[in-house]
């Protein structure tokens, strides 16, 4: 049980209201939802599920400039992708109106004032945390005389970035966002995705936050750790209208008050969780897009072929507490091994090939050789691979001269298993001009076939195959940490300069003839190779995979 939960269960006891729990997941649509987000996920739908309650879905839509529609289709998609079912939908648009006419009551009530500094000087006047701000010119100006510019700001009248609403609250307060915070700035060069142009001032996020919050009734608002310096701030606004119930906008009674807890966000080495940089990622060229295999976002760990499973169960394994740390980008490599090493059929994949010969096959015989998808859980099904005279197989696999520490296949006479087939011994090779080895020449036992009485013979070393004529060539993308460093956020260079140069190698191979009809995000086990999904680019005509990931941890090592 984390913090959160343990406060739930106490707001339950204790009766907090009538019982009811409701929470929400406020994603502002900028971006796409990366994997710090699931963990905000993870715990808004999550503690309405374990508690009986509900999660609404809101979108933070108060800024037009950088929100379209095509992320809140991309977050809804998230979010039910992994496995969660919000109550409702609702939008801070919803609320424009009533904000708007809650602003004008806070200016009518001496609260607010519209201040036309430029946005330098409203910073340069706030002070510093010792220090103590300087009062706007404009801080005591007439209550008719804000009324009227703040409806001309409104109207349109008024150019973006001339005047801003202020909050009057208190220059010299300890906590610098209560320094008059803006309420609301002016923004006429963006329609709005849902309300067009029917408004040209827009509310900032501390104002319409817990406001939102309160029309909705909601109990517990939970977030990151950066909103704790907000917290006064958020229950400041509800305090100056919630107890007489404000247009009748809450039907939980004048008692009723959301409250904010905040958690650890979620930091993970070698990747950036920041919207602006990874925008720049995908507006340079840098990545692929949002869903590139390589990036944070939901959809590109999709794509490279996390589960929902997986990705639930790691943000399970790190937890909730109220102090900020870095997670290893290696531990959620792991949870995503240990989720397909249960579930991922194996196949066989060729990436260098060199064909095998087996000399002492009959050229015109070809059979199926039947493999366990999963060795040892025959309740996982078995496939088909052809086998005939001549095999793919790694090129790794074969030494023309080797040591006594070399076990796979050279002229010395060592028996080498096929991967569920027979037992074969190398004889000899062929090369090209350039002395590469080109064929490999082998004899076979037909006694030895796996799944007979003959197969039980043990040798020490078994290696993959793929039958030469049977096989398919495939396109695959090999994806490695996109940061060459750990902590890219922390570094004083450029981060574009810490990209990892390795981060993406595209090679071919060929593969098993099972996977002929394979569907998009279908997942594989290639043998020796690692962990691989079936690509969204992909087609009959043209396989693509990619790596999820390596079967060991090799990053540690290399570096």
């Amino acid at each position: 049980m984390n913090f959160i939960e343990e406060i739930v269960e106490k707001d339950l006891q204790e009766k907090k209201n009538d019982g009811r729990i409701q929470t929400r997941f406020p994603p502002e649509p900028n971006g796409y939802l990366h994997i710090g987000h699931v963990k905000a996920i993870c715990m808004d739908f999550g503690i309405a599920e374990k508690y009986g309650g509900v999660c609404n879905l809101r979108f933070d839509d108060t800024n037009p400039v950088k929100e379209d529609v095509e992320y809140v289709d991309s977050i809804q998609q998230d979010i039910a992708w992994l496995g969660f079912k919000w109550g409702k939908i609702f939008y801070a648009s919803d609320y424009f109106q009533q904000l708007y006419d809650l602003a004008i009551r806070f200016i009518k009530a001496g609260k607010a004032y519209v201040d036309e500094q430029s946005a330098e000087q409203i910073a340069e006047q706030k002070g510093t945390p010792t220090e103590p701000g300087q009062n706007s010119p404009y801080r005591d100006r007439p209550i008719e005389e804000n009324l009227r510019l703040f409806e001309a700001m409104q109207a349109g009248e008024i150019p973006d970035g001339k005047m801003v609403l202020r909050a009057k609250i208190d220059m010299a307060n300890p906590n610098m966002h209560f320094r008059d915070p803006i309420m609301y700035r002016i923004i006429t060069t963006h329609p709005h995705h849902r309300t067009g142009r029917k408004w040209n001032v827009y509310p900032m996020y501390d104002f319409a936050h817990g406001q939102s919050d309160y029309f909705e009734g909601v109990t517990h608002s939970i977030c990151t750790l950066e909103f704790v310096v907000h917290r006064p701030l958020y229950d400041y606004f509800i305090d100056q209208f919630a107890g007489d119930n404000f247009a009748g906008l809450s039907p939980y009674g004048p008692d009723y008050r959301p409250h904010q807890y905040e958690f650890n966000r979620l930091n993970i080495t070698y990747t950036v969780m920041s919207k602006r940089k990874m925008l720049q990622l995908v507006q340079e060229g840098l990545v692929a897009g949002w869903d590139d295999p390589r990036m944070p976002t939901v959809c590109g760990l999709r794509r490279r072929g996390y589960t929902a499973e997986a990705i639930r169960s790691f943000i399970d394994k790190i937890g909730y507490t109220k102090v900020e740390g870095m997670i290893d980008l290696g531990l959620l490599e792991h949870t995503i091994r240990e989720t397909l090493k249960e579930t991922a059929p194996r196949v066989c994949a060729i990436f260098d090939p060199v064909r095998l010969v087996i000399t002492n096959y009959d050229a015109s015989e070809h059979e199926v050789i039947t493999a366990e998808n999963i060795d040892g859980k025959p309740e996982l099904g078995t496939r088909e691979m052809p086998f005939s005279r001549e095999l793919w197989i790694e090129r790794a696999d074969f030494q023309e001269e080797s040591d006594k520490n070399f076990y796979r296949l050279s002229p010395m006479g060592r028996e080498v298993r096929l991967k569920s087939a027979y037992i074969v011994q190398a004889t000899g090779c062929e090369k090209d001009a350039n002395g590469n080895i080109t064929t490999v020449y082998a004899t076979y036992d037909p006694l030895s076939k796996s799944g007979t009485e003959g197969g039980n013979r043990k040798t020490k070393a078994t290696i993959n195959w793929v039958d030469s004529e049977a096989a398919i060539d495939a396109e695959v993308r090999l994806y490695d940490r996109l940061f060459a460093v750990e902590n890219p956020s922390a570094e004083e260079r450029d981060f574009r300069e810490l990209l990892n140069p390795e981060s993406l190698k595209i090679t071919t191979a060929k593969v098993e003839s099972s996977l002929a009809n394979v569907k998009k995000q279908d997942h594989f086990q290639f043998l020796k190779q690692g962990y691989f999904v079936v690509d969204d680019d992909s087609s009959a005509e043209h396989l693509i995979f990619n790596r999820t990931a390596s079967l060991k941890d090799n990053w540690q090592k290399k570096n």
